[in-house]
């Protein structure tokens, strides 16, 4: 039994990246591009639940007597 290595961030963003650029070209038959669909939505999902963990972890820091105190980003108003 072959253990599933875990991918990065990184990595699925530089395979979604790749799927993006064969399907924008137009010239794939209509079964691969229906397969490259279907790994770019799963590489997709993989890094929106990478950013949300993230995203979830930076909604505390840690101060420097070890408490945790409340954290939240203040975005910039266009």
């Amino acid at each position: 039994m072959t253990e599933k290595k875990e991918v990065t961030f990184e990595e699925a963003m530089k395979e979604l990246e790749t799927i993006v650029e064969k399907l924008e070209e137009g010239d794939v038959p209509l079964e691969e591009a229906i397969s490259f669909y279907k790994e770019g939505m799963k590489l997709s999902k993989l890094c929106h639940d990478k950013l949300s963990h993230v995203e979830e972890e930076m909604e505390h820091i840690l101060k420097e007597n070890g408490e945790l105190e409340s954290f939240q980003v203040q975005e910039d108003e266009a």
